[in-house]
């Protein structure tokens, strides 16, 4: 698909200031919150869990730059159609998909080499996972059911048909227009708990927190400028 005819080479770095300036933030905070000497005694396949702990918030960092690299040279210049032709949009989404599904996996590697850092009663474990998983499983079945997965990944960025879709209010949407962020995210505090790893809840927290920065910096102002005709 050709570039969005609003869309100027400007546009391409709107809301990028704050969403750096906020990522600094939240790597500050999390970074405070560990005491990475301890952590990286602890270890998996030989590797120190500061290392799992860098890769746990670096992997959410690459998945969202590249997200927003995408997004916004297909709008601004239609960067990856001019390339890659009509396969632009299946290339991005197995590169999205491949970086999606790495953040769990660095969770969970994570939460195995720092298990039990955390002191939780297994009870109390089992009844938060529980309480976290099940809303986050339902929200991961409602996109998958009602939204689709391609339109998950930004399809409305790569082609015309997504853009006249109506919004989904089934499912975990009833709740929430913004559900895959708000309850799908879940997964990855459960994932902690299941661990009871300090350092892997602190991740969760950045994961989930970083996940709005990039709503409000680079989703929204990317949705009023596709929508704008529609009143979206």
């Amino acid at each position: 698909m050709p570039q969005h005819p609003d869309a100027s080479p400007r546009f391409f770095f709107v809301g990028q200031a704050a969403h750096l300036l906020l990522l600094g933030v939240l790597v500050g905070i999390a970074c405070m919150l560990i005491d990475f000497e301890h952590l990286q005694n602890r270890r998996l396949f030989g590797v120190g869990g500061a290392v799992w702990f860098a890769l746990a918030l670096g992997v959410p960092v690459l998945h969202q730059a590249f997200v927003w690299l995408a997004w916004r040279s297909e709008l601004c210049f239609g960067t990856l159609s001019g390339w890659l032709g009509s396969r632009a949009f299946l290339i991005y989404r197995i590169l999205f998909f491949i970086l999606f599904w790495s953040r769990p996996a660095t969770l969970i590697l994570l939460g195995i080499a720092d298990r039990d850092s955390l002191p939780i009663p297994v009870f109390v474990r089992v009844g938060l996972c529980l309480l976290l998983a099940i809303p986050a499983a339902y929200t991961l079945y409602s996109v998958v059911r009602y939204f689709g997965m391609a339109r998950a990944s930004g399809g409305d960025h790569f082609e015309e048909r997504y853009r006249s879709l109506p919004m989904v209010t089934r499912g975990m949407f009833r709740f929430s227009s913004n559900a895959m962020y708000a309850y799908a995210f879940l997964m990855f505090w459960a994932i902690a708990i299941a661990a009871a790893s300090w350092a892997a809840l602190v991740a969760a927290a950045f994961s989930h927190a970083y996940i709005w920065v990039h709503f409000y910096c680079t989703e929204r102002p990317d949705m009023k400028l596709i929508y704008a005709d529609s009143g979206e």
